[in-house]
């Protein structure tokens, strides 16, 4: 019994902690990581004695690379992947109105790779300019300024921002009193929103108009072609938000389905052992009852199958009268009995005739 309390125990355990671990994987589940920036650049002085074009033309070539900063994840992220957009502002002077712009955009069939190379011709140094724009998951905006300073934030996913929303409401006793659903504003809820009153369910539509695209990352560099210039790479620290390292553990062991079907398998398997131990004990009990006392046994068992039978037919008898023999040498009595022994008779026979139809079909 200890073992079975202990099972119980365990299962309920294990049941409770799984659905804890879905309820958690329904929220994000992320961590600030550093993620390093290296831009570097190389020149390729001209060749007059060069052979091809390319090595005739002098040229330099930009290098925007990047990693986490103590990774403990065996697999690392591609650099890319952590970015919706890159665009290289170039000199428009040096390279004109349509060759000053290099542009990176992810798509849905977007192969991730560890960094990005632009090249160049120009034997002249060339200021630049980085916009990249991170790859919020879930999606982030920027607050209007006016709900930004209300709220004391500055970019967030929308679900945070109506959290954040429901709190200044809670905190500043803006609910209705008599009809909770909407919801009374100060005056700066009312200039934000431009309306004395609203209902709370109104607020995420009404949010639309007040949340903007996330600030671009922009970084300003130079690429320089002096040979004497050993400084040509800078390093940038940019947070990101990576996934919970817990998060794929969380989801295989929820997915891990072969185990779960085993153990229902051994489940059943055990109840139905335990049924059939059950109807072995009572068998038992009724042939050890039976060997010690035949005559009461029986006796007892046609008393209890009496009162289920009564039971069964809403019939309610007289038990005085029924355990004196008297009663039963009265001339209903006779014609009981052949009833009964009719219909025995008449069942054992339709037996007899449904055996020899399968025999000879």
């Amino acid at each position: 019994m200890d073992l079975l309390a202990f099972e119980r125990k365990l299962d309920q355990t294990i049941m409770r902690k799984r659905v804890d671990i879905q309820e958690a994987l329904k929220r994000p589940m992320k961590q600030k990581r550093k993620l390093r920036l290296y831009i570097s650049n190389t020149f390729n002085p001209a060749k007059p004695d060069a052979e091809d074009s390319d090595g005739s033309i002098a040229s330099w070539e930009l290098r925007v690379e990047g990693k986490l900063l103590d990774d403990p994840s065996k697999q690392k992220r591609k650099f890319s992947s952590f970015f919706k957009s890159l665009v290289i502002e170039l000199d428009k002077d040096l390279y004109g109105p349509d060759n000053h712009l290099v542009e990176w955009h992810r798509t849905p069939t977007t192969q991730e790779t560890d960094g990005f190379q632009v090249k160049r011709p120009g034997d002249l140094s060339v200021r630049c300019t980085l916009l990249l724009m991170l790859d919020y998951q879930p999606p982030q905006f920027k607050l209007d300024p006016r709900l930004a300073r209300l709220l004391g934030l500055h970019t967030q996913s929308r679900s945070a921002i109506v959290q954040a929303l429901w709190q200044y409401v809670k905190t500043n006793r803006l609910q209705d009193s008599h009809d909770k659903e909407y919801i009374n504003g100060d005056k700066y809820f009312q200039q934000i929103f431009d309306c004395p009153r609203l209902k709370f369910s109104e607020i995420p539509q009404r949010l639309t108009a007040l949340l903007l695209p996330p600030d671009p990352i922009v970084i300003n560099h130079v690429i320089s072609v002096d040979p004497s210039d050993q400084k040509k790479t800078a390093c940038y620290d940019i947070d990101v938000e990576v996934e919970e390292p817990l998060k794929g553990q969380m989801s295989s062991f929820l997915l891990s389905t072969a185990n779960q079907q085993e153990i229902s398998a051994l489940d059943s398997k055990i109840h139905e052992t335990i049924e059939s131990i059950n109807q072995l004990k009572i068998q038992r009990d009724f042939m050890l009852s039976f060997s010690r006392d035949p005559k009461g046994y029986i006796q007892d068992l046609l008393c209890s199958q009496s009162r289920d039978l009564k039971v069964m037919t809403d019939v309610a008898g007289n038990p005085e009268e029924e355990r004196r023999a008297e009663f039963y040498h009265q001339p209903w009595s006779q014609e009981a009995v052949s009833r009964y022994f009719y219909c025995k008779i008449q069942q054992r026979r339709q037996e007899l005739e449904q055996s020899l139809v399968v025999r000879n079909t």
